[in-house]
């Protein structure tokens, strides 16, 4: 039975372009991208042309797919307003593969530059490092795929390892590997100077905190229950405010078995404090780990901070959890329109410049909810004055809400 036959995109399907403006002069740059190849001087679709359309294609549902995209930028409306030629099939496939995807770090940055701190724990508002949520996540694959490993042939796997600010509440950074790659490597070769890499269990490796000390950074970072500390340094005593935090323990320490080969030659600082698992009435994890006990350790080279602010930190490394509901919501909830490596890492970018402009437009952190009034007007079914209100309901000062300091919930 043949499907459904799929309706044409139309003008009036799409809205709200006067929004991309934001973006002017930080795309042109781009535009001459990949065109030393071009010895005939005939392309006709550019970098910034291609990202526009890729942006386009994040905030109207009704282009869900590489020809939707054609098909918009057939219509006059779309290349007057965005600046757009009329693009092939072949045009817009070949994009993925030419334009390099690392060109888009600069305008990210550019962007982040813009955003000021959204509200965040009093405790964390003049912290003199840059808090920074790292993490992975899976995205499908499609069998192929051969550069995506995972299990085998038939079931592919991407990784995007990602990066996010904490106190501005949006990414600042990603990058797309196969799924076996292993995220402290990734992170090695991404470190910057003045952050706090704030750290799950799987990024335990001391190599790779020496190489954050050695980029003058600092993390925070739980690690195993049966971590060795082979050598008691300093057992302090807790504060009030590290009580009522839930913390159970803090200690300086020299981490690592006698015999290990990359033990750190200085102290580290270990905080216990007190979590409250979820666990499924199944009495499984999600992931297929160890049911996680009643404490958790955290380990640190802060040895200046007080120990409920250092367990207030790792609180907050769920955030970036959060933030991939949404990431993929915008990314990967729909099919991606590449398969090669640099075009999937196009459009990650693309889906980070995306959550950049709703901060922007907001003045908050991006959400579903803004997500989807933002689409409801690009597709025509909210006019701007609706749009308008939603966003000022957002700016409008609300008392904040009661953050406890404990317990930890992992």
């Amino acid at each position: 039975m043949a499907g459904k036959k799929r309706n044409k995109i139309k003008s009036k399907d799409l809205n709200g372009f006067k929004y991309f403006k934001i973006l002017s002069g930080l795309l042109e740059p781009l535009h001459d991208a990949a065109c030393r190849r071009d010895r005939a001087h005939n392309r006709l679709l550019h970098m910034d042309q291609y990202i526009t359309l890729l942006l386009m294609y994040m905030f109207n549902p009704v282009c869900c797919s590489l020809r939707a995209i054609q098909e918009a930028g057939d219509l006059k409306k779309v290349q007057r307003v965005l600046k757009v030629p009329r693009a092939s099939l072949g045009s817009l496939s070949e994009a993925a593969r030419i334009f390099d995807s690392d060109l888009l770090v600069g305008v990210i940055g550019q962007l982040v530059q813009r955003l000021e701190p959204v509200r965040h724990n009093a405790k964390l508002s003049d912290f003199d490092q840059i808090i920074t949520l790292v993490d992975g996540t899976w995205l499908r694959a499609v069998p192929k795929m051969t550069w995506a490993l995972f299990q085998d042939d038939r079931h592919k796997s991407i990784k995007a390892h990602v990066q996010l600010e904490l106190l501005k509440g949006v990414p600042t950074a990603a990058t797309v590997t196969d799924a076996t790659t292993d995220e402290a490597a990734v992170l090695g070769e991404h470190l910057q100077a003045g952050r706090l890499y704030v750290l799950d269990r799987g990024y335990f490796n001391y190599v790779l905190y020496q190489a954050v000390l050695d980029a003058d950074s600092s993390f925070v970072c739980r690690v195993r229950d049966n971590v060795v500390l082979r050598e008691i340094i300093e057992e302090r005593e807790l504060s009030a405010d590290a009580l009522a935090a839930g913390v159970v323990r803090d200690v300086v320490a020299m981490l690592g078995h006698p015999k290990g080969k990359n033990n750190l030659t200085r102290p580290l600082r270990i905080v216990e404090v007190e979590c409250t698992p979820h666990r499924k009435p199944s009495g499984k994890t999600g992931r297929g780990g160890p049911i996680a006990g009643e404490v958790i350790r955290i380990v640190t080279d802060r040895l200046d901070l007080p120990a409920d602010v250092v367990g207030l930190i790792y609180k907050h490394r769920w955030q970036v959890e959060i933030f991939f509901r949404f990431f993929k919501h915008v990314l990967g909830c729909r099919h991606l329109l590449s398969h090669c490596e640099n075009g999937i890492e196009l459009e990650t970018y693309a889906a980070i410049i995306a959550c950049l402009l709703i901060a922007l437009w907001t003045g908050r952190q991006p959400t579903l909810s803004t997500y989807r009034m933002l689409c409801w007007y690009f597709s025509g079914w909210a006019d701007e004055d609706e749009l308008l209100k939603h966003v000022a309901k957002l700016k409008r000062p609300s008392p904040p809400k009661p953050q406890p300091d404990g317990p930890i919930y992992i």
